[in-house]
Formats: C-alpha cells, sequence, structure tokens
C-alpha cells in the first residue's frame, strides 16, 4: 500500500465543451495529468451508469457458470483471440496473471488470407459469445460502443491539448478502430500465494478504461512508488496507452500498472476497455509545440518487449506473447519461423 503524497486527479470531460476559461483549465489539468503520470480518472463521460450496472450483473453470471460452460468458448479455438481464459492461463512478463476474463473484440468479418498477407491480418474475425447467457451479447456489444465513442472524443480532446487540430488522429481510427472489451473476475488467494493478479504491464493500444466496482487492488507506478486507484462511483480510471507514447516521442508515457489479488475467500470484478488504431495503419510522430517538444522523452524501450509503429505487427505480438496455448494453436508457423 502506497503512502506517497501523489494525488491521481478526476477529470471532468464535459468541461470541454463548457466556457473558455473551464475549457482552457480543464485542457491544462489533462495535458498534466497524461504527461506526468500517464493517467487520471475520467467523470462526466456519459455513459449510462445502469448500462454499467447491468454489466457487472451479467459478468458475475458469467464467472459463476459451470466451467464446461465457460471453456466451450475458451480464447484457444479462436485465432483471434477472442473469449474465455482460465485462471492462470494469460501471462504478463512471463508470469502467469490470478484471474479469468472473457474478451470481445470488434464484431467484424475475418479477413482474406493469402501467402503474402501479413499475419496480423488473422486477428480480425467473431467473437465467441457463451450459449448459456446468450443475453450478455446485446449489452456488452451496446457498452463497447458507448465506450469507443467516449475514447474517440477523449482523443480529439488530448489533440488539441497538444496543440494540434481537434482531428489529428481521425486517420487511426476512420471507421475501424480496433475494440476490446474484458470481463474480468479476480479470484481471492493468501499472500503467501502471490500478490500478482495482472503483472506490471503498459497497455498497447491508445487509451485504456478501467471500470471498477466497489473492490479496490489496481495501482500505477510512478516515481514515488505504487498508487492506488480505488473506485470512485462515476468515473473510469484512464491510462495513457504504447500507442500514444509513439505518437507524442514520450511527451505522453505509457504508464506502468499492476492489478493485485484481492484476500481469500473475496474476488474482484472489472471491466476493460482498450482503443486502438486500426490494424493496418502505422503510428506517425505529431508537429508537436516547441515548449511540449522539448519535454518529449523519447519512447522508452524495453528489449525485452520492443515497440513497434506498425499497429497491426504490435497487437499481434502482445497477443502471442500473452496467450502462448492460442498462439501454439494457430500461429505455430509463425512461432517455427521464429526459432529457425
Amino acid at each position: 500500500m502506497s503512502n506517497t503524497p501523489v494525488t491521481v486527479p478526476v477529470l471532468d470531460l464535459a468541461r470541454f465543451d463548457a466556457g473558455p476559461a473551464d475549457r482552457a483549465a480543464f485542457l491544462a489539468e489533462l495535458r498534466t495529468a497524461a504527461h506526468e503520470l500517464g493517467g487520471f480518472y475520467l467523470a462526466g463521460h456519459g455513459v449510462d451508469p445502469a448500462l454499467i450496472e447491468q454489466l457487472h450483473g451479467l459478468s458475475r453470471r458469467f464467472f459463476d457458470l459451470p466451467e464446461a460452460e465457460k471453456q466451450a468458448i475458451e480464447m484457444v479455438h479462436s485465432p483471434h483471440f477472442r473469449g474465455y481464459t482460465r485462471v492462470g492461463w494469460e501471462r504478463t512478463r512471463g508470469l502467469s496473471d490470478w484471474r479469468e476474463q472473457i474478451d470481445v473484440g470488434s464484431e467484424r468479418p475475418v479477413l482474406a488470407i493469402d501467402n503474402d498477407a501479413p499475419a496480423w491480418r488473422r486477428l480480425q474475425g467473431p467473437n465467441q459469445w457463451p450459449a448459456a447467457l446468450p443475453e450478455l451479447r446485446q449489452p456488452l456489444l451496446r457498452l463497447q460502443a458507448e465506450l469507443t465513442a467516449v475514447s474517440l472524443k477523449l482523443a480529439q480532446v488530448l489533440a488539441v491539448a497538444l496543440g494540434q487540430p481537434e482531428d489529428a488522429f481521425a486517420p487511426l481510427f476512420d471507421d475501424s478502430p480496433s475494440q476490446l472489451i474484458k470481463l474480468i473476475r479476480y479470484p481471492g488467494r493468501e499472500a503467501e500465494d502471490g500478490r500478482q493478479g495482472v503483472g506490471p504491464h503498459k497497455d498497447s493500444g491508445f487509451l485504456t478504461f478501467v471500470l471498477q466496482t466497489d473492490q479496490s487492488g489496481l495501482q500505477v507506478e510512478t516515481a514515488d512508488g505504487w498508487v492506488d486507484l480505488p473506485p470512485i462511483p462515476g468515473t473510469f480510471v484512464v491510462n495513457v496507452s504504447e500507442q500514444l507514447e509513439l505518437a507524442t516521442d514520450g511527451y505522453l508515457r505509457a504508464n506502468v500498472h499492476q492489478v493485485l489479488s484481492p484476500p481469500a475467500n473475496t474476488d474482484r470484478l472489472s471491466i476493460a476497455f482498450f482503443l486502438g488504431a486500426r490494424l493496418d495503419t502505422r503510428i506517425p510522430v505529431l508537429p508537436l509545440p516547441a515548449e511540449l517538444a522539448a519535454k518529449a522523452r523519447g519512447v522508452e524501450r524495453d528489449p525485452t518487449n520492443p515497440l513497434y509503429p506498425d499497429v497491426g505487427e504490435n497487437t499481434l505480438k502482445g497477443r502471442l506473447r500473452s496467450h502462448p496455448d492460442v498462439a501454439q494453436r494457430h500461429y505455430a508457423d509463425l512461432l517455427a519461423a521464429k526459432a529457425g
């Protein structure tokens, strides 16, 4: 538990459309939070709280299903990395994460593949839905659509905060942004069994929203140590992700965050939404104003996890590392080529 004085601000998106003075103050606060912390709480997002509550309830019902029902849509059946993941089967930095989840991405048709097609084209395709809980699909896709709209709005606002035209990021998304929503359950366990719900990492997309319930566990790394991000009703936690780090040459840097396992005999539910650029695009570097460019830190280099500006390539790299069972079944040719 952190005892540092770092405070993660709560920013109200509605202030962007307020009067000029309030808008200017909001943009300054947003720029500071995104630059210094790589994250903040977002209020004023306009997403229906009843929909969020409904999805938390449906999430509980899904995770209460018999194991056979959940494993019928296990991710290993999907070359698109969609579906259910058992506790301990996803990895962060090579270590098992203590959570179970269902991944739902953009509902789009499978792309045509030939021998010259880049491997990332295999990522696009249908989701897997639980036959025992058909009522999950419609509200989950509705929430995905609403979170996409908010995140695209926030991308416009961030562009303005960075001294860019409001539509500066629009070519990265057009009509086919990468969308991924996860329903997540973190089972409790004894402290001596480990604390890793999800290990320390950066998110590979553009922006991440975390919709928490009443149980804490999310932390962000700062220069003063780990800082807790407890749930605040009516808000999301927003994380700057790697595509924004690339686009700003490190003026905005994707934050490192983790989730600690809850205590034994409890659990924690969470919903995470990830907005990314189109898989077929490349992240450009923005021409920042001189006063911001002078504070750009460059893209952080990790030799164990290289960061590629080609979105499809970088997305596939992350999925293969996180889900080795899916990689072995559906991408054995890539693994063999890499080994050779």
